[in-house]
């Protein structure tokens, strides 16, 4: 029977998903600042054909990635709050131990499959002998890489967030771009982008295990369980992470399909236009992945308490943030998307601007998508999460293979974007189905009210006004202002969301 919802502490979870979300806000935006200036800087400096093969070596780097960690990393960050929520301190560190030997050797193995067939990728498949030198010292990176992850999603599942964010978000980025910039002024060139790479996983490395080693000194500690009871453990651990591995791989494959079947036909100078989209459109995630870190353990933990009302509001109000959030930033990357790709990559990369659109409404429904995904996850539902991919990966892979050859990279954009928009569908159906929860609330209905107005003044403007940064800023300022006041205006916020608002501001400013 399920528990009735403790509004105290529900508010309580409220407070805590917004406070660690501001210190992420803070660092993810750092991070994303140095991403972009470091993207820009590889993108503007060497060129689309260089940052082209750049971007599909990390692409085809990080499938390699994926396929070495054998689902584990969501195993951990669903077993160790799971465990840490029964308070079975033994079992947590029977996981984290167990996974860190079983992605040690598999991600030796994935290194060394990468680095041997490096030459025949670049060669037979893209035409690119550029590539070869970036694959082969990326093969170099994935055991630090898969290590460094899984102390990190370690770190997650403690709750940890402010630590993790650093990590992840600020220093991993602030590393690569100072080792960039200092790497190209001492005149290594092309070089520069691969060894400040292989430098900014390494500082990650380092730093997730010394924060591991002496704030979460525990998981260390021996051991105190019977034979049986590892083996029922790693049983659970591979039974739930099992389908995952091939989850992972397709959750990686299907946003870079695109970039993959893009480089296959038209070779990698459009791969480098088509990235220019991609990071921009990614935009529209950034507010859901600040909730999302905590998001993902609160509700693991919540689950095993059976507090699915709890859970269900939980999800019901995050939503409802991010689209209030999403919608004005969506609406202005579909009106002016050449200003926005002219401001960070400059006009050789215009030929993107269809494909930001196409991406932008991709990235939307993605953002909700994120909530249900975490949903069917919490259940234990992997082999569904899985099936769901699988059909859309390769419906995805089939629209690409059809749609690039006759419309190039904007035909790729929009194999996404359909395939995004069925696949977020297909997740609503399940939740409501297999855990009874719908993440909408009718007052969201009202939030679509109020963006049409703004949005009818925008179009208007538009028409009068060239576009630029400053007009950008202006009337991007005048359309969000016009936004926030209809929402107000509508009654569009709860008493949850002005208790949210009362915290910010607290935070913020006491």
């Amino acid at each position: 029977m399920q528990k009735p919802v403790n509004q105290k502490e529900l508010d309580r979870y409220f407070k805590l998903l917004v406070k660690s979300s501001l210190f992420v806000f803070f660092g993810v935006f750092l991070s994303k600042i140095f991403s972009y200036i470091y993207r820009v800087i590889i993108a503007r400096y060497f060129g689309p054909e260089i940052y082209g093969s750049f971007s599909l070596a990390v692409i085809i780097f990080l499938w390699f990635v994926v396929f070495s960690s054998l689902g584990l990393f969501e195993g951990l960050l669903r077993f160790i709050p799971f465990y840490k929520g029964k308070k079975r301190i033994n079992n947590i560190r029977h996981v984290f131990k167990f996974s860190l030997i079983i992605l040690f050797f598999s991600s030796i193995l994935a290194g060394l499959i990468l680095f041997f067939s490096a030459e025949f990728i670049s060669i037979n498949i893209f035409n690119d002998a550029k590539l070869i030198f970036f694959l082969k010292i990326f093969s170099l990176l994935i055991p630090l890489y898969i290590i460094s992850y899984a102390l990190l999603t370690v770190i997650q599942s403690f709750e940890r967030i402010a630590a993790q964010s650093f990590i992840v978000d600020f220093l991993q980025n602030f590393l690569k771009v100072i080792f960039l910039i200092l790497l190209i002024f001492i005149g290594l060139n092309i070089d520069s982008i691969i060894f400040s790479y292989f430098l900014g996983v390494l500082g990650v490395f380092l730093a997730s295990f010394i924060y591991c080693k002496y704030k979460l000194s525990e998981i260390f500690k021996k051991i105190r369980l019977s034979k049986s009871s590892k083996r029922k453990i790693q049983k659970e651990l591979f039974s739930y992470s099992w389908p995952l591995i091939l989850l992972g791989i397709l959750s990686e494959i299907m946003p870079n399909i695109d970039s993959f079947i893009i480089g296959y036909f038209n070779g990698t100078f459009d791969v480098g236009i088509y990235n220019a989209a991609i990071p921009i459109a990614w935009l529209i995630v950034f507010f859901p992945s600040l909730f999302l870190r905590l998001f993902s353990p609160l509700i693991n933990r919540e689950f095993s308490r059976k507090n699915i009302g709890l859970v269900s509001e939980l999800s019901k109000q995050i939503v409802k943030w991010i689209l209030i959030v999403n919608l004005p930033f969506f609406l202005l990357m579909i009106l002016f998307p050449g200003v926005f790709i002219n401001i960070l990559f400059g006009q050789e990369y215009l030929g993107a601007e269809n494909s930001l659109r196409f991406l932008a409404t991709a990235y939307l429904f993605s953002s909700i998508t994120m909530i249900s995904h975490n949903l069917i996850s919490m259940t234990g539902r992997s082999k569904i999460i899985l099936t769901n991919i699988v059909i859309i990966s390769f419906l995805n892979l089939i629209l690409n293979i059809f749609l690039v050859p006759i419309y190039g990279i904007s035909g790729a954009a929009f194999a996404t974007m359909v395939s995004q928009i069925i696949l977020t569908f297909i997740f609503f159906f399940q939740t409501r189905y297999y855990v009874s929860i719908v993440p909408l609330r009718r007052k969201m209905t009202r939030i679509f009210i109020s963006i049409i107005p703004p949005t009818i003044l925008l179009i208007y403007l538009k028409q009068f006004i060239t576009a630029n940064l400053l007009t950008l800023f202006f009337q991007g300022s005048l359309f969000i202002l016009f936004y926030l006041f209809l929402i107000f205006i509508t009654r569009s916020l709860d008493e949850k969301d002005i208790m949210i608002l009362d915290t910010i501001k607290k935070k913020i400013f006491d």
